[in-house]
């Protein structure tokens, strides 16, 4: 297994993502015990913020797996996971309005999500090829090897920090939704906020943990 000890850069990278990846998951299941007062499950929640909001061309589907709720701009479908879709949570709700919030980000053609759309390509080459050539560059001495898989993994980076804006903007746009909208009340938004606040961290840890492997790979680039 070969090791380079710029790979302890990592560790705080680490730290942070398990740390976040905990407190989301811990959120999450604690206020997915939590009914909501009016009941909406996670699927009516999306489909009255859209059908408010005047949104008729989108469609709310389940899919597979816990936490895979994603809005599909190509498809044009926000997609719940089943435990989302079915529950009446106030988790639920939290993360319905989430996604929703990503759907009127589309709507109204938000900035950084099409820029995000538009890296996307460059940052599947980035994060798949982009280290492997500096390793490949490392054990043949082919600095301009190394040079292109850092070129290439800075895609990664570009991805990652145009990512947070959008997420922050999509929880920020969901409070208001359920508030406006008299979906959660009193508390309940609270905990929402909550949800959704965990659930950022995931995206700052991921972003920070992409940027020390840049750092990774230039320490490796510079012995």
């Amino acid at each position: 297994m070969f090791f380079h000890p710029s790979m302890l850069v990592l560790i705080p990278g680490m730290i942070l993502m398990f740390w976040a990846q905990s407190r989301v998951q811990g959120t999450y299941q604690k206020y997915s015990q939590v009914r909501s007062t009016l009941g909406m499950t996670g699927a009516q929640v999306a489909e009255t913020i859209l059908h408010k909001m005047g949104v008729n061309h989108v469609n709310v589907e389940p899919v597979a797996g816990q936490l895979t709720d994603h809005y599909d701009p190509s498809a044009k479908v926000v997609r719940l996971s089943e435990g989302v879709y079915y529950s009446d949570s106030l988790a639920a709700a939290a993360v319905a309005a989430h996604e929703c919030g990503h759907v009127l980000q589309d709507v109204k053609g938000y900035m950084p999500m099409n820029l995000r759309a538009a890296v996307v390509p460059a940052a599947n080459i980035g994060s798949n090829l982009g280290p492997f050539l500096v390793l490949a560059g490392i054990f043949t001495n082919f600095t301009g090897l190394i040079n292109l898989g850092i070129l290439l993994f800075a895609a990664v980076i570009a991805f990652h920090v145009v990512t947070l804006p959008v997420e922050f903007d999509a929880s920020n746009r969901a409070l208001a939704i359920v508030d406006n909208l008299g979906i959660l009340r009193g508390e309940e938004r609270t905990a929402a906020r909550r949800v959704l606040n965990a659930a950022a961290w995931t995206y700052v840890a991921t972003a920070l943990y992409a940027v020390l492997n840049l750092v990774q790979l230039l320490l490796m680039r510079r012995d």
